[in-house]
């Protein structure tokens, strides 16, 4: 039954990992062809590319992880196997929520109009602050996959063992006091993004309602109001999906926590379908992807 249900996950995880993978590859090749015609990149694409990349790496060594644990259990044991690949999961995971959130800030700043004077000052240098919230991103996110791998380390060294029963209860609650820093900056990492998504939501939302409050009197087809409304749309199914994907990372450190696996086959469906089903979400709310997209199912018809 165990072997059964191990089966059963790495049976549907893979088949989510590799549509994430290939769809995420689509945009990463879409927008990498036009940085070389062009030769430059604009603010939008930068996060794009960098998010792809991202993600095709996050869901390419979490399948690694889950896969290996299924067919070669011992793996754990070996070292330094497990620290390496739970430290890149780790790194590529938080790499993933901070520039998905960094794109979100981005909508915001860039297409929101308000009249205050910071706001005024980040939109007018957001362009020029790209690289470094991109860079910042990577920089939190090594930071999580050095804690990982040193505290899997610490694990390693002190050999946990579950095997003696009379022990049991005492190794879990050595367990959770050597693991609870390591979840709680998980779980901060996790959260922090999460409130960077939903302030650039709701201000772009309050954006939205106070334009099209002005425009009420006005017949003619508005740009900035299109612009608004594509990106409010973009935005607000981010918003859902990954309020969905930030409960389900939580269900997993409370059972990773409480060595149990209630939720890992629901979680995990959800983990691994969220890159890629948003990415297609990018794709359609992106003329350039979309276009490209168009034709290659155009000439595939064809065919």
């Amino acid at each position: 039954e165990t072997a059964s249900y191990g089966a059963t996950i790495v049976a549907i995880i893979s088949l989510e990992a590799f549509a994430g993978m290939w769809i995420n590859a689509f945009i990463a090749c879409v927008l990498c062809i036009g940085w070389v015609k062009k030769k430059t990149l604009n603010s939008n694409d930068k996060i794009l590319l960098v998010l792809s990349w991202s993600r095709i790496s996050s869901v390419c060594f979490s399948w690694v992880n889950e896969f290996l644990s299924v067919i070669y259990p011992n793996y754990f044991y070996v070292h330094p196997i497990l620290q390496l690949i739970s430290s890149f999961a780790a790194f590529f995971n938080h790499s993933n929520l901070w520039v998905s959130a960094c794109l979100c800030v981005f909508y915001c700043i860039k297409i929101a109009n308000f009249r205050n004077s910071f706001f005024i000052f980040l939109k007018v240098r957001i362009d020029r602050m790209v690289p470094w919230l991109l860079l910042g991103s990577g920089i939190s996110a090594l930071a999580m996959g050095i804690i990982v791998y040193d505290h899997n380390e610490t694990v390693q060294r002190k050999n946990f063992t579950f095997t003696c029963l009379r022990n049991i209860w005492e190794e879990s609650i050595r367990m959770d006091k050597h693991f609870f820093p390591a979840f709680f900056l998980l779980g901060f990492g996790y959260a922090a993004s999460f409130l960077a998504v939903i302030f650039s939501a709701v201000f772009l939302l309050f954006s939205l309602w106070r334009h099209k409050h002005k425009m009420q009197t006005n017949s003619m087809k508005d740009l900035s109001m299109e612009a608004h409304i594509r990106a409010m749309k973009s935005i607000l199914s981010f918003l859902v999906m990954y309020s969905i994907n930030f409960v389900c990372l939580i269900l997993t450190i409370i059972d990773t926590m409480k060595n149990e696996n209630t939720m890992t086959l629901p979680a995990y469906i959800y983990l691994y379908a969220f890159p890629g089903v948003h990415s297609l979400i990018l794709i359609c709310s992106n003329p350039k992807l979309e276009n490209a997209l168009q034709k290659i199912l155009s000439c595939m018809k064809c065919e």
